[in-house]
């Protein structure tokens, strides 16, 4: 989920005092309660921290401060919103649907929202809701390029390629440079069949970025056609050493390759030429994720 929904003004900081007598009686706190205006000065001042915590990657105290200025101005969405984005970049889920449903109840007709609470449901494997909320959004914002590519990924988990490639493309011709759209393509274009479409596809998005993904989806379909090729062969040991895990199963269909392209990659991933590359990944696979090799 992006922060671009939500701007932040910047506000006066919430004062509080505390009065006492003196030490020999009981203390008797008085707290100066600020007025209204404050308040909500207050609120916002302290969104505009917590939108900068989470711009440097401190999402837990991102989460915390939100959840102070959602106390203060519960009534603004803006707040709810942050406090989502924060609770969801620190694996908070559960509360972040919280408080997205609050956001929405405060404005329906934020697309924002909708894409988000989709993209929460997609994570959440309940691809279905997903896409309603997603297609419900688009009818607010119909230019949200990452709308409708967690869109065609709900789509592909519903079985329904031909969908999912028409939402790809809408993504990628809104944003040129949107190369999980175009890769995402080159998937679906796999599983009918379409191997000579999905080549061109992944050769164009090496183009824009020579992720480990398309990298090795590309040999894979390359050494299906001519098996064994130089090209293939470096293509894999490249797209290996970048991401080890995706030398996994597991972790190929995590990523939305369908059964195709996996047992492509598979015959692909067993050349003796690449022996060494798959068993340097297979030892370094779930270094840096939680998934392991399942």
């Amino acid at each position: 989920m992006a922060a671009r929904w939500l701007k932040v003004l910047a506000a006066a900081p919430l004062m509080l005092s505390v009065l006492t007598d003196s030490p020999a009686k009981a203390l008797v706190p008085y707290v100066a309660v600020p007025a209204e205006p404050n308040l909500e000065g207050a609120g916002l001042g302290i969104a505009q921290a917590a939108a900068r915590l989470l711009r440097i990657g401190q999402a837990e105290d991102a989460a915390r401060l939100a959840a102070l200025t959602v106390q203060l101005i519960p009534e603004d969405p803006r707040g709810w919103v942050l406090l989502a984005e924060a609770q969801l970049r620190s694996n908070q889920d559960d509360a972040a649907a919280v408080s997205l449903a609050k956001a929405r109840e405060l404005d329906p007709n934020n697309a924002g929202i909708l894409f988000a609470q989709g993209s929460l449901a997609l994570k959440d494997s309940r691809p279905s809701e997903a896409a309603e909320l997603i297609r419900e959004g688009l009818k607010l914002d119909g230019k949200n390029a990452g709308a409708y590519f967690d869109l065609g990924n709900a789509y592909i988990l519903m079985g329904q390629s031909g969908e999912a490639l028409g939402a790809f493309e809408r993504a990628s011709g809104l944003r040129k440079d949107f190369w999980e759209a175009i890769n995402n393509q080159a998937l679906v274009l796999y599983e009918q069949q379409k191997t000579g479409e999905a080549i061109k596809r992944w050769r164009r998005v090496l183009g824009i970025k020579p992720a480990a993904e398309p990298t090795l989806a590309l040999a894979a379909a390359l050494n299906s056609e001519k098996p064994g090729n130089s090209e293939s062969l470096e293509l894999a040991a490249r797209a290996l050493a970048e991401e080890p895990n995706y030398v996994l199963e597991s972790w190929q269909k995590e990523q939305l390759w369908g059964p195709r392209l996996r047992a492509t990659a598979a015959r692909l991933l067993a050349e003796p030429a690449l022996r060494a590359d798959v068993e340097r990944a297979q030892a370094n696979a779930g270094a840096n994720d939680d998934l392991g090799d399942e």
